[in-house]
């Protein structure tokens, strides 16, 4: 045994096979003694994916299972998964069992553990509020979290408060109404919906503290403290996998309990200028905002209405006339033509941090985060406006990649996180099969962007309006096309949760059409048949699965304005060299995997 303040190894025993077991100020390793001395392979964990210590023989998931021995430890860490493509990014809990020659050594081991989790924990989370939403998705997210996130949190020694939420906005109302001392951050279980609530709640409690209103357009927003976590358990899941790389209860929760830091640029949407909502997704009109407006007539179909509604949209063949003004981001900096990915310790965003917020560096960017002192380079006043008009089939505006499990590169594969720019993709009207093209590869490798009809620009705000004259023909012609706030409420009755009910919608809705200067409020159908005579000429927007009454918006992106217990999507594992100081080692190092 050979120890001193940051360095202890010792002879371990896993099984029948023995180790070499070596703890440094940076990994915990241990390597199988081969007497013939070969090349030998050693599994390294990193001590800030170690998650916990326990003495004895202990299992965690499914269900707790403990023997007490004198001379066993457990160790709980990061693993990550083997798979294929789709499961990259996904993460298992590691329960190597070791055994010692005494009860004195094992109990030096776990003290040694302990104090070197302790030592790289200060960036952990210690208290967290916890929302639970139980009716999202398959109506899992309590057992959920009891029996794959709760367990974990013990483990680590993370405390929860648990909120099960029965109304929409609840968690909204919270966040914003309640004292939030001593929380390291909140946490959603559930669906987008419900993730949306806590980012309105974390940005308008730190608008509030900071004095700043969140209805001027053209104010800098101050960047959110409170970071924000989520555990998938919805229909859709699409920022969770955009961020994690993965929709996994169990990925996500331990990139909570490491304390993962990803920050994440927010979209502002505008009207008349008051917001209207945050959005960190996608804000689409025409194709995706009717699909979704098209969508909420079906709710009884489960997830699969998305698909059928889709097929009905796109038989409907529809185009809307419209005018497009963006703010160009610097085309130096990047690109959504560059081909590159934002993945893990991506160094545009990194780069972006430092333009963002200049008087920061990585030792004091949370201070700087609190302060006042930071300087967005998107402001409005920067730049020449650029203006474009026409019939699109569609008009988008994403902040991410925005990828999910059946489009894994998503809407606009080489968008970043946190850069402080959105992509506008602009799909001008075209024959049917042009635009399926557009569709499909979406669900290929192929580039959707390379097709005539097609552009994508990289912005820092969008402005839409309609061309002159058609509000008042849709209200003349076609009537209000979204529906009222009653019949909304019918059609959600006995459902509620983040996205379920859809409550803002209807707050919006609520008088929607005298905003737009509609005048004839005669309901009708969204959507009559594929062949209808007349198409709407107006369509409504998809604000991250919301729908938004206005066509005349204004958005403006505000850089890493919130912070999720992420990483950004990991490029697979890797290897490193022997880099432990121990010159007796001759093999090399293997991420623990």
């Amino acid at each position: 045994m050979e120890m001193d303040s940051e360095w202890f190894e010792s002879d371990l025993w896993v099984g029948k096979k023995q180790y070499r077991a070596v703890l440094n100020e940076l990994y915990f390793s241990w390597t199988e003694i081969d007497k013939k001395n070969r090349d030998r392979k050693a599994v390294s964990v990193p001590l800030s994916e170690l998650i916990g210590v326990e003495e004895g023989r202990v299992e965690i998931l499914p269900q707790r299972k403990a023997e007490e021995t004198e001379r066993h430890f457990t160790v709980f860490t990061v693993k990550r998964s083997r798979g294929g493509r789709g499961s990259t990014g996904l993460w298992t809990v590691g329960r190597p069992q070791f055994c010692c020659n005494s009860q004195d050594l094992r109990d030096h081991w776990v003290r040694q553990l302990r104090t070197a989790l302790r030592k790289h924990g200060a960036s952990r989370p210690h208290r967290l509020l916890v929302f639970i939403n139980p009716f999202s998705g398959k109506q899992r997210g309590r057992q959920i979290y009891q029996s794959l996130v709760a367990p974990l949190f013990e483990l680590a020694g993370i405390s929860a408060h648990v909120v099960v939420t029965d109304r929409a906005n609840q968690a909204r109302d919270h966040i914003l109404k309640n004292d939030l001392a001593g929380f390291d951050g909140v946490v959603c279980v559930g669906g987008d919906g419900m993730f949306s609530e806590l980012l309105h709640g974390v940005i308008g409690r730190t608008q509030q503290e900071a004095g700043l209103s969140e209805h001027d357009p053209a104010v800098t927003l101050q960047p959110c403290n409170l970071h924000i976590g989520i555990i998938p358990a919805g229909s859709t899941d699409c920022v969770c996998f955009a961020t994690v790389g993965v929709n996994d209860p169990v990925t996500s929760t331990l990139h909570i309990i490491i304390g993962d830091s990803q920050p994440l640029d927010v979209c502002s949407v505008h009207h008349l200028n008051k917001l209207v909502r945050y959005s960190v997704s996608l804000v689409g009109y025409g194709f995706y905002g009717d699909v979704l407006a098209e969508s909420e007539r079906h709710r009884w179909m489960g997830p699969l209405r998305y698909d059928f509604s889709g097929c009905l949209v796109y038989l409907s063949n529809r185009s809307y006339a419209g005018m497009v003004h963006f703010l160009p981001a610097d085309p130096q900096l990047s690109s959504p033509r560059d081909n590159t990915r934002c993945l893990s310790g991506c160094h545009v965003c990194s780069e972006s941090t430092e333009r963002l917020f200049p008087q920061s560096d990585s030792s004091s960017l949370s201070s700087s985060l609190s302060s006042s002192q930071y300087s967005q380079d998107s402001s409005q006043s920067e730049g020449e406006w650029v203006s474009t008009e026409g019939r699109f089939r569609c008009v988008s505006l994403t902040c991410m990649s925005s990828s999910c499990p059946r489009s894994p590169l998503g809407l606009s594969p080489s968008a970043h996180l946190a850069d402080g720019t959105g992509d506008l993709i602009l799909v001008r009207d075209t024959h049917p099969l042009g635009f399926l093209t557009y569709l499909h590869r979406h669900t290929t490798t192929e580039d959707q962007f390379d097709l005539p009809f097609v552009e994508v620009h990289r912005v820092r705000a969008v402005r839409f309006s309609l061309p002159p004259g058609e509000e008042e023909s849709e209200g003349e012609e076609e009537g209000e096309k979204v529906t009222e706030a009653g019949d909304c409420k019918a059609e959600c009755e006995g459902e509620r949760g983040g996205g379920a009910c859809r409550s803002i919608s209807r707050q919006h809705l609520t008088g929607g059409g005298k905003e737009r200067g509609i005048t004839n409020h005669k309901k009708r159908d969204f959507l009559c048949v594929p062949c209808c005579s007349r198409a709407p000429s107006v369509s409504v927007w998809n604000c991250d699965g919301e729908i938004l009454p206005y066509a005349k918006i204004l958005c403006r992106v505000h850089g890493q304005l919130v912070r999720l217990f992420a990483r950004g999507i990991e490029d697979g594992a890797g290897t490193r060299p022997c880099t432990g100081g121990n010159g007796k080692c001759k093999g090399r190092y293997v991420l623990h995997t």
